[in-house]
Order: C-alpha cells, then structure tokens, then sequence
C-alpha cells in the first residue's frame, strides 16, 4: 500500500480537549477558562464569604465560638482531605463529570445551608461545600497546562488569577450587605448562581477525557487506606494548631505527634502500593523527584505559611496595633486588593516571557520588603505610608500566584500534571493553616514578653504592643526570606 492509499487517522473522541477544540474554533480555549475560573469563584466564595454570617449565626443556633468556628474550619478540613482525591476522581470520572459533579454538590450545600433549621445540617452543608471546593480547586492548573501552548500560559493563568482574587476580596464586603439586609440565610445562596453558570459551561467545554487525554476508567478503585490516613493525619494537625491558642498543653502535643506519625505512615503507605504495583496510590510521590517540582512544593507551603499569616494579622496589627477604627482597615486593603488582581494580570503576560523562576524571586523579595517596612511602623506613620507597604505586598504577591504552579509543574508528564496540582494546592493549605496558628502563637509570647496586651479596653497603646508585632512581622520576613532562597531551585538545570 502507497502512503497515499493510507487509511486517515481515526477522529478524536467525541468530547475530548481535540474534538471540542475543532468544533468550537480557535477561541475555545478561553471559553473553557471562563468555565473553570467561574466554578473556582464560586469554590472561593463559599469559603470565604461565610465568616461575616458567623456572629448571627451563633446567634441564631445559640451557639458557643467554638462551636460556631467549626462551619469554617469543618469546611477547611474536608477541603485539604479532598484535594487529594482530585487525580483519583479525573482518573475515573473524567475532567468533566467530575467539575459537573462538584459544581452540583456546591449548589445544594448552599441551598441546603441556607434552609436549614439545625445547626448539624448547616455544618453538613459547609462540610460538602469544603470537598467540592477542595477537588475543584487543583483542576485550573491542569486544564492550563493542557489547554494553552506555552507561550500563552502564563497569560492565562494570570486572567484566572484575577478573577480568583477578586472573588475572595469583594465576597466579604458583598456578604457584608446581605447579611445586613436579608439575614444569615442569604450567604448561603450566594454561591448558587455561581455554581449554576459554572455547571451549564462545564457541560460544554469542559473535556470528557481523564488527565493525559485518555479515556476515564469507570472501575477505578479509591485508595481508600490512604484516605483515611490522610483524612486523620489533617484532622490531628488543624487540632493540635488549633490547641496552640491557649489549648491544654499535653493534648495539643499528643495531636501534632499524632499528625506526624500519622503523615509518616501515610507515606510508607503510599510507597508500598507503589512498590506492589497496587491501584493507583492516593499521592503518586514520583512527582517529588523532578527537581522545580519539589522545590516548588517547598516554596508553597512557606508562601502559604507567610501568605495565610498575614492575612490573619494585618487586621489585628491595623485595629489593636496602631489603634485604626474598623472602617480604616477595610479602606486601607482595599487599594491593596485591587492592585493585586492588577498585577496578577500583568504578570501572567510577563510569565510567558520571563523565567518562572525570576518572577517568583522577584515576588517573594518584595513581599519580604513589605513585612520588613510593616515592623518599623510607629504610631505616627502616616495612613499614605500604610497603604503604600500593603500594596508593595501585594504586588508581591501578584507576581508570585501565576508563576509558581507555572514553574513548578511545567517539567511533569501530562499524566502526572492532576498530582502534581493536588499536592501543590495541599501544601499551601496546609502551611497557611500553620501560618495562622505560628502567627498568633507567637504574637501571644512575644506580648507576654513585653508585658503587653492585646486587649481592646486597655488604657492606651503601648510601645511595648508596637514591638510585639514588629517581632511577629520580623517572623514573616524570615519565612519569606526561607521561601527566597527556595525559589532558586525552581531554574531549569544547565
């Protein structure tokens, strides 16, 4: 047979990234963005948007605050937990069965929520909004990487960085007002509409197919020993971070060496399925052989560690620290957040451009600067000066959020971008958690070695206060300063 008289390639499958790709045209791509960036809104805003319902809520339940703290912490849990499922459930679900799955869960915990009449189904509610969350979230990073050729990655990932940036820092002032006008209930159905829209366009765009492009595999088994080591493992470590704040000591020490222990099993675990060829192991650790991908892995849980400490901070340094009434802190972030969806876009451009690994120095250096400036504040610092350091922060931070995923999965198989993805979003979840804890435990013995206090009533502000804080911000920048040196890692070999 001639090479003309062969047979034509066989057609892509009906509903693959190619087929969806030859039948929408060249602009599909950013449709299916569009797609994914909604439901990860969405994902965002269910996470965020509900502590502004927490005093009304307890109100409401006749809750205590620790009881009322669970709807964010609950969520957050089964977020981490869930993340790590994400490989398993494109592997057998495919992208988009699994997007459209989650996307309907995320709607019906908001529309159960915000009808429930007890304090157990709110928290059931929250606690399936925090899986669906936590899968949807390692998906945006696969789907670039998949969807877009380099030279338009980092483009991509910095209009999807915007967009999940600006969800989280206008949800709160928008919940603000519907909770002031149409009580607790209505935070709840804020992700509704969200969800919906993110469904509908998921059900066109997004692929059929499972990571790497092949078919899903219906049979698939879970991990399911692994699972729940993990599942213990988080659960062990958010309460013994918990216990740090004034817990008692001997049960805050058994629950972080339980975390430990129960991580090493974990990945004892993980490395004997691999050995025995078993189904597919929760966490594939291979992926932490490739060099810019383990040291992209360390780079964010640090940046989640300093990123997550100092959104808990600046607040409680702004109102209690320089004694700033409330509706100054809100004016203050605010130029800082509008600057960082700027930036992130801006960047996203420079990442197609620039080394991943130049941008996410660059970020971390500036990000270390603005800790830095924070604790030589005085109480006569003019309120220019504040929002000047906060937006040095952020545009920090803007150069670090679409480049570091860029630059720690751009060298991993097609096949291994959704572990990769999952262990990397894991990570930074896990070393905010830390990073909220470290911050207040650490501000809490620094205030007690000055012989200060945080407390509201107290007479005047101290220079004694001012010096805690300062310490706590000397904290951040060495943690940033750790990250910087990390991110060298992140440059390709020569």
């Amino acid at each position: 047979m001639s090479l003309t008289d062969a047979p034509p390639p066989p057609p892509h499958p009906p509903g693959s990234l190619h087929a969806l790709r030859a039948r929408y045209g060249p602009r599909y791509r950013w449709r299916l963005l569009l797609s994914v960036m909604i439901g990860a809104m969405a994902a965002l805003v269910s996470s965020t948007v509900v502590n502004v319902a927490i005093p009304d809520l307890s109100h409401h339940f006749h809750l205590g605050q620790d009881q009322a703290q669970w709807v964010t912490s609950g969520f957050m849990a089964a977020s981490v937990v869930a993340m790590l499922t994400t490989p398993w459930m494109l592997a057998r679900f495919g992208f988009r069965r699994t997007y459209v799955l989650c996307m309907a869960v995320l709607v019906a915990g908001g529309v159960v929520g915000g009808l429930a009449d007890h304090y157990a189904l709110v928290l059931a509610a929250r606690l399936a909004e925090g899986v669906a969350a936590g899968i949807v979230q390692p998906i945006p990073a696969v789907i670039i990487l998949r969807a877009f050729e380099p030279h338009e990655q980092g483009r991509a990932s910095g209009l999807f960085g915007m967009g999940v940036v600006l969800a989280p820092a206008l949800g709160p002032s928008v919940g603000g007002v519907l909770v002031q006008a149409l009580g607790w209930r209505s935070i709840f159905f804020l992700v509704v509409p969200f969800g919906l829209l993110s469904w509908w366009l998921a059900r066109r765009y997004v692929p059929v197919t499972a990571p790497g492009g092949v078919p899903a595999q219906p049979g698939l088994p879970l991990d399911v020993g692994g699972l729940g080591l993990a599942s213990a493992a988080t659960l062990a470590l958010l309460l013994g971070l918990a216990g740090l704040h004034g817990g008692p000591p001997a049960q805050t020490t058994a629950l972080l060496a339980a975390a430990v222990a129960l991580l090493a099993a974990f990945v004892a675990w993980q490395r004997r399925r691999a050995r025995l060829g078993a189904p597919p192991p929760l966490m594939h650790l291979g992926v932490f052989t490739h060099r810019a991908f383990a040291a992209g892995s360390v780079v964010s849980l640090i940046y989640g560690a300093a990123l997550f400490g100092s959104t808990y901070l600046f607040p409680v340094y702004l109102q209690l620290g320089l004694g700033l009434p409330a509706a100054y802190v809100g004016t203050l972030l605010l130029p800082a957040g509008l600057v960082l969806a700027l930036t992130i876009a801006v960047v996203g451009r420079l990442a197609d451009r620039q080394p991943a690994h130049r941008l996410v120095s660059v970020g971390l250096a500036l990000l270390t600067a603005s800790f830095a400036a924070f604790g030589l504040v005085g109480l006569d610092t003019p309120l220019p000066v504040l929002v000047l350091l906060a937006v040095l922060g952020r545009v920090g931070l803007g150069f670090v959020l679409p480049s570091l995923n860029l630059g720690a999965m751009r060298g991993l198989p097609a096949a291994a971008l959704a572990q990769g993805s999952s262990a990397i979003n894991v990570l930074r979840m896990l070393g905010g958690a830390a990073g909220v804890s470290v911050c207040g435990v650490f501000l809490e013995w620094r205030l007690r070695a000055h012989g200060a206090t945080l407390d509201a009533a107290s007479a005047v502000l101290t220079e004694a206060r001012l010096a805690a804080f300062a310490e706590t911000f000397g904290l951040l920048t060495a943690v940033c300063a750790l990250a910087l040196v990390s991110a060298r890692a992140l440059a390709p070999q020569r």
